[in-house]
């Protein structure tokens, strides 16, 4: 077989690898693959990545994303689920020994054993059916990650950047900006892949946090913040009474924490949210 080494994300250089490999988009693993060398660049280019700074790729799929880090001097250690890719991959990637393969599904991973404790970035075009999942479990280990840049849906990144009080304001919302300072970096047409998926996507930049926002409980947190998104259309307090929590202790809490308990959950901000929990860790502790 012949040696693949072209620039990968073009149409013309994709197909030619898909067809010399016999293969095709899964819709199991949500794949659409990326032909557009300026998308490539400046995903890149918002890793601005250091030479011989290591990055974890999750799906690097045949290689496109991949040899865009890897040209640009990164050292990538790519997660892969599809069985069939690691032959492709080792054909398109032949002659970069700065990167690494790794079999296996990234929720299920162990990404401390495959990473160690040295800092690193996250860069991946993600599956767009556990875009979430995937950044929660990633931003939820505690793990050396000091930036993640990730194409998604473009509804998950507005999302992900959204204010309190804003339409696309919830729960995600939250979560991503308790963990880091994300940012759009561009909006990417249906276009940019093949086959075409039926919704826009963009990639987004999550620079993470140093230091998080101090909280009394973090579990606590994050549960009410669930909570009050949980029932968008119940007041604060009915919405947490109905996730669970104690009717008396929310009451102390919202009073302690100076917030309406009629307000609804989206008009709260993440201090307020922060502060909430430490009102309601204190209100229990009294009870």
């Amino acid at each position: 077989m012949e040696k693949i080494r072209p620039v990968i994300g073009t149409k013309s250089a994709t197909r030619h690898i898909l067809n010399t490999f016999g293969l095709h988009a899964s819709k199991r693993f949500g794949q659409n693959f990326l032909v557009d060398p300026l998308v490539v660049a400046d995903t890149v280019d918002a890793a601005d990545i250091k030479d011989g700074e290591r990055i974890l790729e999750i799906g690097p799929g045949i290689g496109t994303l991949t040899q865009g880090l890897l040209e640009a001097g990164a050292t990538v250690t790519a997660v892969e689920i599809d069985k069939k890719l690691p032959a492709v991959l080792n054909k398109t990637l032949e002659g970069y020994e700065n990167f690494r393969l790794v079999e296996g599904d990234i929720l299920k991973t162990d990404l401390r054993a495959v990473m160690g404790d040295a800092p690193f970035k996250v860069v991946a075009n993600l599956p767009y059916y556990i875009t979430t999942p995937i950044l929660i479990e990633l931003l939820s280990r505690n793990l050396p990650i000091t930036q993640i840049v990730a194409m998604v849906q473009k509804e998950v990144a507005l999302r992900i950047i959204a204010d309190a009080g804003t339409k696309d304001y919830g729960s995600l919302s939250v979560i991503i900006k308790y963990h880091t300072t994300p940012r759009i970096v561009r909006f990417v047409p249906p276009a940019s892949f093949l086959p075409p998926p039926e919704v826009e996507s963009a990639v987004i930049s999550c620079a993470v946090r140093r230091e998080k926002p101090p909280v009394a409980d973090e579990e606590i947190f994050f549960k009410l913040v669930r909570a009050a998104f949980g029932q968008r259309r119940k007041t604060l307090a009915n919405a947490l009474k109905g996730a669970g929590f104690d009717k008396e202790v929310v009451k102390a809490a919202t009073f302690r924490a100076e917030i309406d308990g009629g307000r609804r959950g989206e008009t709260l901000s993440i201090d307020e949210f922060l502060r909430l929990a430490d009102a309601y860790c204190a209100a229990k502790k009294e009870k």
